[in-house]
């Protein structure tokens, strides 16, 4: 997720202090790196480099860029890390188009080769740099820019929102997008586009919404909206934005956890995007290695326990999930030069996982890592990493990583069962399929639940306790709901495996104490029954997530969510936390509490 800022003025204005002013406000979008381009008459010049924008700033005086027509970018980095050849703009092979994107190109590689067998050179090993030199290549054969861009998009597949400019036409921003978002702003007589309502509020509140397959073309005469497969004209008013700027940031939600929620179908897409390449080589290091540990703390924890099961029912490959600041007593000295290490980290300097890396890398082993931030210090000190490409994530609580998390590492136990052949290509490939249908399923929840789930937090409020129960791969869920609860109600929460309840978690119950099962009809259904049964004898308040139509799990509840179609065992925890996430940000809010900033803890733990 990256933050883009576009506008065409009147004659005589400079567009970079309003580039730099916008960037500012979308600097929660990316943080590593920041660019900016203007166009001065047939002159197109481009101020950039790794850091946050004010440093950026500082070097370069982005101010000082001349004309009245630009583009800027703050960079959230998926392809290439950050340093000053991979931030945005990116130009051609001539310096005169120049290109900001956010979003992932799946097949950049195919046309970047094909573009080089042309003769065309780049600068950057990201993904968005293919776009500027096949604008250019078509140029070369007599399109006009309009087209040349136009046809350069369709041959794009991922998510993309690309914003270019061109000394070609030195007064037009030409934009277009897919999944990633991307907004216009209508002033008087002026011209915006952004990432959200909030890159231009203070500019306008006149805003007209780009829909998916759809590009714009800015320039003094208006915004005109084309469809990209055949360039037929879009006719659609504006609307007017009535929130505050602080507001937008949040795209109309209350917080920002909320807001990270509901953007976990689009952030799963993308973490489903990664190249297969990057799996390959963790596959080839997990197959010769001779002992593997999965190494991480708090959410990232919960998703290696995932990751764990899967690699065991799909590769059969023993991986150790030991916790970050226990891993030297516990492990350290099984570890040699064949041992792989696996991390996982969001922010990549969570400071127990890189000790744990460092004390590992000391005796020869070989560290891989799942990890959201590029150019972190754990990314440094892995021999492969892979890019979970969830985007930032501001609130305090991980919710969006911890599914982006699961999917890579859902992805990687495939790719490794498939190279080791423990279980049919078949099922794996059946499982894969599942793994794209989940987006949809979680769009689904978050359309149709949230009201049930804010009235079973409700209900929940008067609680001095509350308990998580699964089994299987959900007993991971069980432990994240848990830990959601904690860090955002500070009600004291319980997390077991459902069938170890009855040895000493079973002493706690009285009537109406919150029990919530995770219960799909997975293997594990049958026995998960008998648990809710022994909480339901003992006048526990049992809540249930099920798979729709589940009736024996339905009557022995008080209260039921449920989970709109069946799934494979190990992809249900994707699916089957997003209720509890829901469930600690509404019970956080009524109770009083801010769900981006709790209490003691901070997004990135850096401390021992």
């Amino acid at each position: 997720m990256c933050g883009i800022f576009g506008c065409v003025l009147h004659d005589g204005s400079q567009a970079a202090p309003l580039i730099h002013a916008a960037l500012k406000r979308l600097e929660y979008r990316g943080y590593d790196s920041v660019g900016e381009v203007t166009i001065d008459g047939d002159k197109l010049t481009v101020k950039k480099d790794s850091g946050r924008l004010e440093e950026v700033h500082a070097k370069y005086d982005l101010d000082d860029l001349p004309g009245p027509v630009g583009v800027g970018h703050t960079r959230w980095a998926t392809h290439g890390r950050p340093v000053y050849e991979n931030s945005h703009p990116l130009v051609d092979c001539k310096s005169r188009i120049a290109v900001v994107h956010n979003g992932i190109i799946q097949n950049y590689l195919d046309i970047k080769r094909e573009l080089e067998s042309k003769g065309h050179h780049f600068q950057s090993r990201t993904d968005t740099e293919v776009v500027p030199h096949l604008v250019e290549d078509y140029l070369t054969q007599g399109m006009s820019l309009e087209e040349a861009f136009r046809k350069t998009v369709n041959r794009l597949e991922g998510a993309y929102a690309i914003v270019l400019t061109s000394t070609e036409q030195p007064k037009t921003i030409l934009c277009a997008r897919q999944e990633s978002p991307l907004v216009l702003g209508i002033g008087e007589g002026e011209y915006y586009c952004g990432s959200d309502f909030a890159a231009f509020l203070p500019l306008t509140r006149k805003a007209v919404l780009l829909d998916e397959g759809e590009m714009a073309v800015l320039n003094p005469n208006g915004a005109r909206i084309l469809k990209l497969k055949n360039a037929a004209p879009v006719k659609r008013d504006p609307i007017t934005i009535t929130w505050d700027p602080e507001s937008a940031k949040k795209q109309g939600f209350k917080h920002f956890m909320l807001k990270e929620i509901h953007e976990q179908a689009q952030s799963l897409r993308d973490a489903l995007r990664t190249e297969q390449l990057y799996y390959d080589q963790f596959a080839k290091k997990i197959i010769e290695a001779d002992k593997m540990f999965i190494v991480a703390c708090g959410t990232s924890y919960h998703a290696g326990l995932v990751g764990s099961l899967a690699l065991a029912k799909l590769a059969g490959i023993n991986a150790r999930v030991v916790v970050a600041s226990e891993f030297s007593e516990e492990a350290l000295d099984l570890v040699g030069p064949k041992s792989v290490i696996l991390a996982i980290s969001q922010s990549g300097e969570t400071m127990d996982t890189l000790n744990a890396v460092r004390d590992a890398r000391a005796k020869g082993a070989t560290i891989l890592s799942v990890l959201n931030v590029l150019g972190s210090t754990l990314m440094r000190l892995s021999t492969v990493y892979i890019d979970q490409n969830a985007g930032p994530e501001i609130g305090v609580a991980s919710t969006k990583a911890f599914t982006s998390q699961i999917a890579v590492l859902l992805r990687l136990a495939s790719t490794v069962g498939r190279r080791k052949g423990e279980v049919s290509a078949k099922e794996i490939t059946e499982l894969e399929a599942e793994l794209h249908r989940v987006p949809a399923l979680i769009q689904t929840i978050l359309n149709t639940k949230i009201d049930e789930i804010r009235r079973i937090a409700e209900e929940c409020d008067a609680a001095s306790s509350i308990c998580f129960l699964g089994r299987g791969v959900n007993v991971p869920t069980a432990l994240e709901g848990r830990l959601k609860l904690l860090e955002l109600s500070y009600v004291p929460a319980i997390a077991y495996p459902a069938g170890e309840s009855k040895h000493g978690f079973i002493a706690l119950i009285e009537e109406g104490f919150p029990v919530i099962f995770v219960a799909p009809k997975d293997e594990t259904h049958k026995r998960i029954i008998g648990n809710i049964m022994e909480m339901k004898a003992r006048g526990a308040r049992v809540i249930s997530i099920i798979e729709e139509g589940d009736e024996e799990i339905r009557n022995l509840s008080d209260r039921v969510v449920e989970i709109g179609e069946s799934l494979p065992s190990l992809v249900t925890p994707l699916v089957y936390v997003v209720p509890m996430q829901l469930l600690a940000y509404y019970l956080s809010v009524i109770k009083g509490h801010d769900p981006d900033y709790p209490r003691n803890l901070a997004k990135s733990v850096t401390v021992e």
